[in-house]
């Protein structure tokens, strides 16, 4: 049977309420690249602005962009029978993602997230309500799957989607784990990791799954990972770039897109870059190729707010593709 769908995102969708921070400090350690946001304690805080962003999280994100660039997409997630959870299913409507298989929950609320943002950085507060996560009988098989970000109880929920994975063998799962999938560990998700075709996560995020600690050796990070089970491995290293291990164990090194102005704010630019690797790789590019598509949607995101205004149309994107400058170009790691 020919799958009816290109990409099914699975994770919990979100609001996100942005507060532009005025009255803040940043201090970084000089050993590590660690830094905190840093408020007077017991103090009123100005801040400039709010702005409530529905229809977010890590895979109505994804979704959303892979739609843009010309693929057909659904969203599996929970949202609470409220105000917030209809303006979530509407936003996503908005964009051609499918929502049939987005559930409303009763005496359930739909998840809300402040992002503190001062200066181009952010922080997010999260609070991951509790749905009892089940797999519709009637879920289409896709050409591609993708999962991220679910809640503490989610286990058993992964348990069904790697059984579900392993009676549809044509379908390829990119896999992005979120905070609770990385806390959880490992062995417990093993068998997602298993059937990863490719995987993404950043810098920091390897050092906790891995248990390697700070370290600068990115390929034994992506070594590490994908002895996990992945077939591709890529790591994003904020502005650094990113780098990745392929099938056939090449390692590519892949630099920032150039910015046309400073970042605006940071939110979604993982999402942005996993996204538009996954939607070239659908559309049947290689993954040199596909690894170039990342960093160009992950600067356009930025130079907005929110994970999703900013996500470029195919054809937006490959105008910035043809304009790269000769230094905007795979290499070997």
């Amino acid at each position: 049977m020919e799958p009816s769908v290109d990409v099914m995102a699975v994770g919990d969708m979100v609001v996100d309420n942005f507060i532009r921070l005025k009255e803040a400090s940043v201090h970084c350690r000089i050993d590590t690249e660690a830094c905190e946001i840093c408020m007077r304690w017991g103090d009123k805080i100005p801040f400039e602005f709010s702005m409530d962003v529905p229809g977010v999280g890590n895979s109505a994100n994804f979704a959303v962009s892979v739609a843009r660039l010309g693929l057909t997409a659904a969203l599996r997630a929970y949202v609470g029978e409220d105000t917030l959870g209809e303006a979530c299913i509407d936003s996503l409507k908005k964009e051609g993602v499918g929502v049939a298989f987005v559930e409303k929950v009763l005496d359930k609320h739909t998840n809300h997230h402040y992002v503190l943002w001062f200066g181009s950085e952010r922080t997010i507060l999260i609070k991951h309500e509790v749905f009892d996560y089940q797999i519709p009988t009637t879920l289409p098989t896709p050409r591609w799957l993708y999962l991220s970000s679910l809640g503490e109880n989610s286990l058993p929920y992964h348990e069904l989607l790697a059984k579900l994975l392993a009676g549809w063998p044509g379908t390829k799962l990119a896999f992005q784990p979120g905070t609770f999938q990385i806390q959880a560990g490992v062995e417990k998700l093993q068998e997602i990791y298993k059937r990863s075709d490719i995987f993404f996560c950043n810098k920091e995020e390897a050092e906790h799954i891995t248990r390697a600690g700070p370290t600068e050796d990115i390929k034994k990070l992506l070594v590490s990972i994908k002895q996990l089970g992945p077939k591709i491995v890529v790591i994003t290293n904020d502005r650094k770039g990113a780098y990745a291990l392929d099938d056939e164990n090449h390692f590519y090194y892949i630099p920032m897109y150039p910015d046309p102005r400073p970042p605006y704010e940071r939110t979604g630019a993982g999402d942005a870059f996993a996204s538009s690797v996954v939607a070239a790789l659908a559309l049947g590019k290689p993954l040199p190729e596909a690894l170039l598509w990342g960093p160009i949607n992950a600067m356009a995101v930025v130079q907005d707010i929110g994970a999703q205004k900013g996500l470029l149309t195919r054809e937006q994107l490959q105008a910035y593709m043809d304009k790269a400058p000769k230094e905007y170009a795979l290499q070997d790691l």
